[in-house]
């Protein structure tokens, strides 16, 4: 008999390009020939797009929202660019556009960042993709993604810098890269010491390998890996020390390209998985408006769906998956020390104490391993092979879980310092 499963007690197809890349949702690949018509307002295509978005039921949405809308708390989307549909009017911003491209940053170049933001704060209006955090605010950052872009070593540092310099609480970032770049390392630091909460997609190319880029391998950021409405992870999701949590990120629906004319089914992705990471974050920090970055994240951490120990998280699923409904319904979570980051169990420079102490439980820190620090130097990636019996799959019901049992190895870079040791 399969077990019944519910998020809340808290989801496909790999994309690749070189060093730079989305991390989900396909682009047309004639993306930014529709520049030409930037200045049409996109209209939304009814076409039952919110009966796809199963993970709103299974976490419990509705009870949520009678809780926490995320009001109050901004979201930078480095993206595409965010175009405003009918789901987004009233609830985007304009940030920094680093393309060089005609338009601005809410002109989306693809579909790919305005999928994003519609999953983080949607309304819905017009039949459009429903947010988690429907009371939260978007400022879109547009930065070159795709094989366009990958060359352009400088953009996505340029743009978390950005991003860290305005006034958003989060940094949504659906995009990963192989190498690291010192500039966008500097950049991650930079934003950490702002007090802005991060998290990033860990990648699509679980199939073929296991390599966690960048920026999700770095320490300050929260790597969010995909999985379905089992709870299982998804195959293309890739695994490593570097996966933090987990979020929905099969089977959802997305814009099919930069025209906006109409919904398709798609197989999902980790940038998915991010922005409803980034949207559950949200709805948790516009409850503790207080709290800090890392007291957020650690809340996340604590209250992440999971049946092994904190201090030996999974490769596939990190800390577990994530669910907002443990804190927001049930008040549990202890938010721990304000400058001290849970990843690293390290003071981030710049964030002074908070204002609320845990209302249940003590720091968690010392039980978790450390994110260590992304190595420096490039380097030539070196294989390493790690192999257990079991599944990778977990079933939560209402809060207890069962085993997921880490599986299967792969190549892993030299460049990184490994979390775990």
């Amino acid at each position: 008999m399969k077990p019944e499963f519910g998020w809340h007690g808290g989801w496909g197809a790999p994309f690749s390009v070189p060093i730079r890349r989305l991390v989900t949702f396909v682009g047309s690949a004639v993306g930014v020939l529709a520049l030409a018509s930037v200045g049409m307002a996109p209209s939304a295509v009814a076409d039952d797009v919110q009966s796809r978005q199963w993970y709103l039921d299974a976490m419990g949405a509705d009870d949520l929202w009678k809780v926490s809308t995320g009001k109050g708390i901004s979201v930078a989307v480095i993206d595409t660019g965010v175009s405003e549909t009918p789901s987004l009017t009233g609830r985007v911003q304009p940030g920094k556009d680093v393309t060089g491209l005609p338009g601005g940053s809410l002109d989306d170049y693809d579909g790919h960042g305005t999928t994003m933001a519609e999953l983080i704060v949607g309304s819905g209006r017009g039949g459009g993709i429903k947010g988690l955090a429907p009371g939260a605010e978007v400022v879109s950052v547009r930065t070159g993604l795709g094989s366009k872009f990958d060359k352009k070593e400088d953009r996505s540092a340029e743009a978390i810098r950005a991003a860290a310099d305005s006034d958003v609480q989060i940094i949504s970032m659906s995009f990963g890269g192989d190498f690291m770049y010192p500039d966008e390392k500097e950049a991650v630091k930079y934003a950490a010491s702002k007090g802005k909460l991060m998290f990033a997609g860990v990648g699509n190319d679980g199939e073929k390998k296991s390599f966690i880029g960048y920026p999700a391998a770095y320490p300050s950021v929260a790597g969010v890996s995909a999985a379905d409405k089992s709870g299982k992870v998804a195959k293309f999701s890739e695994r490593g020390d570097y996966v933090d949590l987990a979020a929905p990120g099969l089977n959802l629906p997305e814009w099919c390209d930069e025209t906006f004319r109409s919904y398709c089914d798609g197989k999902g992705g980790t940038s998915a998985a991010t922005a409803i990471a980034s949207a559950s974050a949200a709805l948790v920090w516009s409850k503790h408006p207080s709290w800090t970055a890392n007291q957020v994240l650690r809340v996340l951490i604590d209250t992440a769906g999971r049946d092994w120990p904190k201090g030996d998280p999974s490769v596939y699923l990190g800390y577990g998956l994530v669910r907002p409904a443990p804190n927001l319904l049930e008040g549990k979570g202890g938010p721990g020390p304000a400058d001290v980051n849970p990843l690293t169990n390290e003071k981030t420079p710049g964030v002074g104490p908070g204002k609320e102490a845990s209302p249940s439980a003590p720091a968690s820190t010392s039980s978790q391993p450390q994110k260590g620090p992304a190595d420096e130097d490039a380097a030539a990636a070196a294989s390493s092979t790690k192999s257990a019996d079991g599944q990778g799959q977990l079933w939560l019901i209402l809060g207890s879980t069962a085993v997921v049992v880490v599986f299967g190895g792969g190549a892993l870079a030299a460049v990184r310092a490994r979390r775990r040791a």
